[in-house]
């Protein structure tokens, strides 16, 4: 379903992305990106020089865009962090032990998706992506469902049900099926804070 999403918005031009390979600016015959890193240590470090050139190759092509480098050191991304960013990036894929520090002033911002460590940022590229398009109008069906969600206004989203209204012995909260939408949205509203309290009270420490 995300693929059908970002494919769909591709192709009605909602959205667009374009991927660099790194290794296209590496010199050499074997177009090498990592080297050992200056004082010992496990591990490869990405080199300055590919790097930084398909940076600016990037950044030719869109000089306004902010760009940005997944790393496990930058700011944790969320909804919030999703809804600041500017429409426009440059989503740098760092790997092995990371980029060489020297590559950092061609870098405006950093972003982790949290305390973990992947083989490479392209996985948390591919999240932002996501993310961030379904913030775009036109992407979803309904433009509600974006602002509703998980995350949206610092709380996690309450229940969903759909029909049947009974289901084994189950049956929907008579307050969905009552039509009376200021007290469905209040419903809504002490679901999403209960669940936010007993699943993730941190969200409400933030609030």
């Amino acid at each position: 379903m995300t693929c059908f999403r970002s494919n769909k918005a591709r192709a009605a031009g909602l959205l667009r992305v374009q991927v660099t390979d790194i290794r296209e600016f590496a010199e050499g015959k074997h177009r090498v990106t990592d080297d050992v890193p200056y004082g010992g240590g496990a591990g490869m470090v990405m080199k300055p020089e590919p790097l930084v050139a398909a940076i600016e190759s990037a950044k030719q092509r869109d000089p306004s865009a902010r760009v940005v480098l997944m790393s496990p050191q930058g700011r944790k991304f969320d909804q919030r962090v999703a809804q600041e960013l500017p429409a426009r990036l440059i989503l740098v894929c760092g790997r092995y032990e990371g980029v060489d520090e020297r590559v950092m002033d061609w870098i405006d911002d950093e972003i982790s998706l949290g305390d973990f460590v992947l083989t490479g940022g392209e996985l948390a590229a591919l999240a932002i992506i996501d993310t961030m398009a379904r913030l775009v109008p036109g992407v979803l069906g309904n433009a509600e469902s974006a602002l509703s969600e998980s995350f949206t206004e610092g709380l996690l989203e309450g229940p969903q049900y759909t029909r049947p209204p009974e289901f084994r012995g189950r049956k929907v909260p008579e307050v969905l099926l009552s039509g009376d939408h200021a007290k469905i949205a209040a419903w809504r509203r002490e679901q999403a804070l209960q669940r936010t309290r007993s699943r993730r009270p941190d969200l409400l420490k933030s609030t």
